[in-house]
Parts: structure tokens; C-alpha cells; sequence
């Protein structure tokens, strides 16, 4: 993958020098933060809640300020994180309105060390990078590559480059109205809500795969580099990673989609380059593409 380091981007937020971003040193999560953990905890099959609940009912932090200590690795990852997001959010300027009529507006990106605050609650480095529709931002632990790699996956350039557009697919279904009508239909249909849930994701991994085509197509990203992103997706399969933390795969609590499922809709979005590629609600909440 061919890209220039220098600099972060002005969508960047980086809170890597701050002890959590303020408020929950001392404090309880709150149930939105309950909530979160407990989603994790089913995702992941890590008892998060007991964590928690053992410590106290806080999380565990340092007070006051500290200043970013970063090694010449997470600088250049930094930097490459902050390339992917504005050259995604460049491509999303220009193809979203060719291809929906829809205006593309910037999320920001958060980097953070261990946890901070998000307009969905607490953010912390065990949940995974992830995109909070109610502040438009992403978020992102840069330690979470030594836990991609942990679990088998690429940590090559394209490979944490995939998890940024990915992220960024969200924001996509955000401003598409894909995102909250998947939640009108999760509350109409509880029963439905992992099935919802892992047909998001793989939108936005196929969306992920759109940029994919358009950075291939100017020469940013070679074939060569296409493996690592399949492998970053097939670290992050409900299957794989429910087989590494407990031994045993439970279909009807996966939320994400399985390895297979994730690298075949990125490939379709890479191969096509065009959103109505994108489909996976099929004559669902958006028939429109």
C-alpha cells in the first residue's frame, strides 16, 4: 500500500495524552456503559461485567494528565490511520453523491489510550475500534492492533487500513438513514436483532471494499496488498474469534457475520466499486441503492 506519512488529519481527535478524557476515573459507567460491556461480553465471550463489577464498579485509570508517550511504531501507525481516513472520506466526497444523490459529510476520528468518553457511552480498548452514530466519530485504540495480530490477523498496512473504511462504512449507513432504520426494525423485531445486526456489519465491509476499488484503481493499493485485509476480516469473524475465546461457535448470537461471510462482501465491494453492490438487507432498509 502506497501512502506518505506526515501529520495527522484536521478530522483527527487525539486524546492519547489524556487519562480517559475526564469523568469516569472515579465514577460508575452509567448504563449506557453497562450496556456496552455487556454486548461486548457477549461478542467476545469475556466476562467484561465481572471485570467491572470486581473492581469495584469503577474503572481502573490514572489521575490527571499524562503526556502521549509514543514509540516510533504507533507514530507511523497514527499517521497511517489519519492518511486512510482522509483519503476514505475523499473517495466518500465524491462517489456517495454519484451514487445515492446523498451529500458525504466528515465524521472525525478519535485516538485514545485504554478508554474515554464517546457520544455512545464509554469507549475502551477492549471493545475494538468502532463508530458512534450519535457524535459521528470513530473510535480508535491504537493497541488494538497487538490484539489483531494476537488473534491471527494481518497487521500490515492495508490490513488496519480495511478496519478504518470499515469504521467509515458505518458513517456511510449513518448518513444513508441505513443505520437508524436498522434499529426501528431491531425494536419492531427483537427476535431479529443479532440477524440485523450482522447484515449491518457486512454492509460496511462491503462499503469498505468500495473505497478498497477506488484506492486500487489509483494505484494506492495493490493485489498484493488484498490479503491483508482479508485477513484482518477473517480475524474478526464471530466464528473465529467465539472458537479462540471459548472453544465452542453459537450461530445465534453472532453479530458481525463469519469469517467467510466478512471477506466475501469486502471482495464484492472491491471488485464492483459501486454501493448497490452492497445489499445485504436484500428487500430490506435500503432498497433504494
Amino acid at each position: 500500500m502506497d501512502w506518505t506519512p506526515g501529520g495527522l488529519s484536521s478530522d483527527v481527535e487525539d486524546r492519547r495524552g489524556s487519562s480517559g478524557g475526564g469523568g469516569f476515573g472515579g465514577g460508575g459507567l452509567g448504563i449506557v456503559g453497562i450496556v456496552f460491556l455487556l454486548v461486548i461480553s457477549l461478542i467476545t465471550g469475556r466476562n467484561y461485567i465481572g471485570s467491572y463489577l470486581a473492581g469495584g464498579g469503577h474503572v481502573a485509570t490514572s489521575s490527571g494528565d499524562r503526556p502521549a508517550v509514543e514509540s516510533p511504531a504507533e507514530d507511523r501507525s497514527a499517521q497511517l490511520v489519519s492518511f486512510v481516513l482522509d483519503d476514505v472520506q475523499k473517495t466518500w466526497e465524491q462517489l456517495l453523491p454519484e451514487q445515492t444523490k446523498q451529500p458525504y459529510r466528515h465524521a472525525r476520528l478519535v485516538l485514545f489510550r485504554d478508554y474515554t468518553q464517546s457520544g455512545c457511552g464509554v469507549a475502551q480498548s477492549q471493545t475494538g475500534p468502532f463508530y458512534c452514530p450519535a457524535d459521528e466519530k470513530v473510535y480508535i485504540d491504537l493497541g488494538f492492533w497487538d490484539e489483531l495480530r494476537r488473534i491471527g490477523g494481518s497487521t500490515a498496512d492495508f490490513a488496519q487500513a480495511y478496519v478504518v473504511a470499515h469504521e467509515l462504512g458505518h458513517h456511510v449507513q449513518n448518513i444513508l438513514g441505513i443505520e437508524r432504520q436498522m434499529r426501528q426494525l431491531s425494536a419492531r423485531n427483537p427476535g431479529q436483532q443479532n440477524a440485523l445486526s450482522v447484515r449491518l456489519e457486512l454492509q460496511a465491509d462491503c462499503l469498505a471494499g468500495v473505497w478498497g476499488h477506488s484506492a486500487a484503481q489509483r494505484g494506492i493499493v495493490h493485489e498484493a496488498d488484498v490479503q491483508d485485509g482479508l485477513s484482518a476480516a477473517a480475524a474478526v469473524g464471530d466464528d473465529h474469534i467465539q472458537k479462540m475465546s471459548r472453544g465452542a461457535v453459537s450461530p445465534e448470537s453472532f453479530t458481525h457475520g463469519t469469517s467467510a461471510q466478512r471477506q466475501s462482501w469486502f471482495m464484492k465491494g472491491f471488485q464492483q466499486g459501486d454501493i448497490s453492490a452492497c445489499n445485504t438487507f436484500q428487500n430490506g432498509v435500503n432498497d433504494s441503492f
